[in-house]
C-alpha cells in the first residue's frame, strides 16, 4: 500500500515549554490512584512511565534508540538518544526544568498545547516520571544536552543535591536510574519477560526504532533487541504466527488525514480461527475497550467487504448482506492511530472517545481496503469465502438461539432445572457458583446462603469453544444451561445489563481435571463474554487442600507450605515436618485430611472455607494483556499440538499440587 508520512512541526523545546498542574504530595499516600496498584502491575508501571517518555521522543522523531536495563539490587535503567530533558531554569518556578519534571506531578512538555515539545504522546495516566521518583528510594537522572552531561539524584521524590554540570559531551539524551521503595510495593522483583512483551509491542507500534532490553541481575547478562520496519503489518504476522492464515498478503495502510491530522496505521489478516483478535492503540497506548477508531474500522470493513462481494457476484441479489459478526470471524487486526489531545473514557484510557478518530479511520482504511481487494483478487476471494461460511453458521446459531434461549431470556420460565437459583433478584448482590459435578453441587446447594447464592452444577468436561462455532456451542446442554442462567444472551444479542449475577464464581476441584474444567470455562468467558471479565464479574473460588485438626482446633491449608506452618503452630513446634495423614509425637495427635474434591467436604465445611463471604478467598479474573491472553488460550486450547507441547515442557517444573 502507498504510505504517506508527514513531518511533525515541533516548536522550541526548553524550560518555558514545561507546564505544571499540581504537586507531588498525594502520590505516596495513595499510590494506587497513580499507578493502578502496589502489586506487580503497579511495580512494572514505574518502568512504563519512564519508557513511555523515551518512546514519545521517538514518535516525535527525536530518538532512534531506547536501552532498558534491569540492574542488581532491583534497580532499573532507561536510556534514550533523544533531546534530553531541559535543564535551564524554569521562568515561573526558578528551578531547573529537570528538577521540576522529577518533583512536580504533571510537569512536562506534553501539557502546553501548541508550541509544546510534543505533537503526540502516550502515558497510561499521564502522571509522568515524578510519580516514579516519589515511589523510589533512589533515582538518578543524567541528561546529555547543550554540550554537557547534567545529573541530579533524589530520594523519595526529593532532590539530595542540586543539578550538577559534568563532563563535556557531543551526545544527547536522557538516562533515568531508579530503585522502587520496598515499603510501598508488595514485591520489588521485576519480571524480565513482562518487559520483553511490552518492548516487542512498542517496537511494532513505533517502527524503525531500536528497543533494547538487558537483564544484568544474573552472573551473565541477557540481551534482546527489537526493531521492525513493517510496523503493525509485522505485528499482525507475529500475532498469527501459530495460526493458519486464510490469505497470503497481510493488508496494511499507513496514512494521515490532512484535515484532522490523525495518522492511521492498520493491518489485518484472516485465519481459520472462529474468534476475532483486534487490538486498538492511541499514541501507542492500548485501548482494550476500543472506541471511536474501532467503530470506524468495523464500519468500513463491513461496508467494503459487502460492496466487493456483491460486485464480484459472491453474494447474489436475493441474499442478505454480511453482518459485522460475519466479517469479523477469524480476523486478526491492529489499529494504531496517533493524534493530538485524544479524549478517553475512564482513567486508564481503556476507550477512545474522540469522534474525529472514527471519521479518519473509516475514510483512510475504507479507501485502502477497496484498493487492496482489487489488487489482490485471490486474497479477496478467500476473505469473502471465510465471511460467507461464517454467515451460514451464524444463521444456524441464530435459529438455535431464538428457539432455545429467547423464551428463557425474556420470560424467565425456562431456567435450567439443575440451577438452584437464589431468592434475591438484585444482580449486584447475587452470586452464581459454577460447580464441577453433582456431588459438589449437592454440598454447595446445602451449604450456601439461599438468599444471594445460586448453584449450577456441570456434568463432566464441557465443550472446548476455542475449536467450535456458536451453533455447536448452543447444541451443548451444559453450555446452554450456563448461557440461560447468566441471562445476557450471547453473540450479537449479548446484553450485559441483563446479567443476573454480578459475581460468577468458578468452583472446581484442586486437581488436574478441575484445572482443565476451569480453563475450559475461562475460555468461554474470554472468547464469548469478555465484557464480564472487563467489568470484574468473573471469580475463581479457592477451596482448601487440607483440613488440619489438633485436639479441638481445626484449621484449613491452601498449600503444602501453609500446611506445615499450621501444624508447627498448632503443636507449638513439636511437629515441624508432616509426611503422613495422622501423626503422634510427644502426646500430640495431628489429623490431616487431604481434599481431593469439593464433594469430600460436607456442606458446613464448604460454606466455612469457600462460600462464606466473611472467611472465603477468591481471585478476580482480569486481563492485563489481551494479546498475551489471546495467544495463551490459542496455545492451550487450539488445534495445533506443537505449541501446547512446548508450553508444557517449558512450564512443567512450575506446577504445584499436581495430582494425577
Amino acid at each position: 500500500m502507498a504510505e504517506k508520512k508527514k513531518q511533525a512541526k515541533v516548536g522550541e523545546y526548553g524550560a518555558k515549554q514545561i507546564t505544571v498542574l499540581e504537586g507531588l504530595e498525594p502520590v505516596r499516600k495513595r499510590p494506587g490512584m497513580y499507578i493502578g496498584s502496589t502489586g506487580p502491575t503497579g511495580l512494572h508501571h514505574l518502568i512504563w512511565e519512564v519508557v513511555d517518555n523515551s518512546i514519545d521522543e521517538a514518535m516525535a522523531g527525536h530518538a532512534s534508540k531506547v536501552i532498558f536495563r534491569l540492574l542488581p539490587g532491583n534497580r532499573v535503567s532507561v536510556e534514550d538518544d533523544g533531546r534530553g530533558i531541559p535543564v535551564d531554569p524554569h521562568p515561573q518556578f526558578k528551578v531547573s526544568a529537570l528538577e521540576l519534571v522529577l518533583t512536580k506531578l504533571h510537569a512536562g512538555g506534553k501539557f502546553g498545547g501548541e508550541g509544546s515539545g510534543y505533537k503526540v504522546s502516550g502515558g497510561l495516566h499521564g502522571v509522568g516520571v515524578s510519580v516514579v521518583n516519589a515511589l523510589s528510594t533512589y533515582l538518578r537522572a543524567e541528561v546529555s544536552r547543550d554540550g554537557y552531561v547534567w545529573s541530579q539524584e533524589y530520594k523519595i521524590g526529593k532532590p539530595t543535591s542540586k543539578v550538577h554540570r559534568g563532563d563535556k559531551t557531543r551526545s544527547h539524551g536522557t538516562k533515568i536510574i531508579f530503585e522502587p521503595d520496598a515499603s510501598i510495593f508488595e514485591t520489588v522483583e521485576f519480571n524480565f519477560q513482562t518487559v520483553l512483551d511490552r518492548f516487542r509491542q512498542q517496537a511494532y507500534l513505533t517502527k524503525a526504532v531500536h528497543l533494547i532490553a538487558i537483564d544484568e541481575r544474573g552472573p551473565e547478562s541477557i540481551s534482546y533487541g527489537f526493531y521492525f520496519e513493517g510496523g503493525v503489518q509485522s505485528y499482525v504476522k507475529f500475532l498469527n504466527r501459530s495460526k493458519t492464515a486464510k490469505h497470503e498478503n497481510v493488508f496494511y495502510v499507513n496514512s494521515e488525514d490532512e484535515e484532522t491530522q490523525i495518522a492511521v496505521e492498520v493491518g489485518f489478516q484472516y485465519t481459520e480461527e472462529y474468534h476475532e483478535a483486534v487490538f486498538c492503540f492511541t499514541n501507542n497506548i492500548i485501548n482494550p475497550e476500543g472506541g471511536a477508531h474501532l467503530v470506524g474500522f468495523r464500519t468500513a470493513l463491513t461496508r467494503e467487504l459487502n460492496n466487493y462481494a456483491r460486485t464480484k457476484g459472491y453474494i447474489k441479489e436475493k441474499d442478505t448482506n454480511l453482518t459485522g459478526e460475519d466479517v469479523r470471524e477469524g480476523l486478526t487486526a491492529v489499529i494504531s492511530i496517533k493524534m493530538q489531545d485524544p479524549q478517553f473514557e475512564g482513567q486508564t484510557k481503556g476507550k477512545l472517545g474522540t469522534p474525529q478518530a472514527r471519521t479518519s479511520v473509516e475514510s483512510i482504511f475504507g479507501e485502502a481496503l477497496k484498493i487492496f481487494l482489487e489488487e489482490h483478487p485471490r486474497d479477496g476471494e478467500a476473505v469473502i469465502a471465510k465471511c460467507v461460511l461464517a454467515s451460514r453458521a451464524r444463521a444456524a446459531a441464530r435459529a438455535a438461539r431464538e428457539t432455545v434461549l429467547r423464551k428463557g431470556m425474556l420470560e424467565g420460565l425456562t431456567l435450567p432445572g439443575k440451577l438452584a437459583d437464589c431468592s434475591s433478584k438484585d444482580a449486584s448482590t447475587s452470586e452464581l457458583y459454577i460447580v464441577e459435578g453433582d456431588s459438589a453441587g449437592g454440598s454447595a446447594k446445602q451449604g450456601r446462603n439461599r438468599h444471594f447464592q445460586a448453584i449450577l452444577p456441570l456434568r463432566g468436561k464441557i465443550l472446548n469453544v476455542e475449536r467450535a462455532r456458536l451453533d455447536k456451542m448452543l447444541s451443548n446442554n451444559e453450555l446452554k444451561n450456563l448461557i440461560i442462567a447468566l441471562g445476557t444472551n450471547i453473540g450479537e444479542q449479548f446484553d450485559i445489563t441483563s446479567l443476573r449475577y454480578h459475581r460468577v464464581v468458578i468452583m472446581t476441584d484442586a486437581d488436574v481435571d478441575g484445572a482443565h474444567i476451569r480453563t475450559l470455562l475461562l475460555t468461554i468467558f474470554f472468547r464469548h463474554f469478555p465484557e464480564l471479565i472487563r467489568n470484574g464479574y468473573i471469580y475463581i473460588a479457592k477451596p482448601p487442600l487440607f483440613r488440619i485438626q489438633v485436639g479441638k482446633q481445626v484449621r484449613y491449608a491452601f498449600s503444602d507450605e501453609e500446611k506445615g506452618e499450621i501444624v508447627t503452630e498448632l503443636t507449638a513446634g513439636k511437629i515441624e515436618v508432616v509426611d503422613e495423614e495422622v501423626i503422634e509425637s510427644g502426646g500430640v495427635k495431628v489429623n490431616i485430611q487431604r481434599y481431593k474434591g469439593l464433594g469430600e467436604m460436607n456442606p458446613e465445611q464448604l460454606w466455612d472455607t469457600t462460600m462464606n463471604p466473611e472467611t472465603r478467598t477468591m481471585e478476580r479474573v482480569t486481563v492485563d494483556d489481551a494479546e498475551a491472553a489471546d495467544q495463551l488460550f490459542d496455545v492451550l486450547m487450539g488445534a495445533d499440538v506443537a505449541p501446547r507441547k512446548r508450553f508444557i515442557q517449558t512450564h512443567a517444573k512450575n506446577v504445584q499440587n499436581l495430582d494425577i
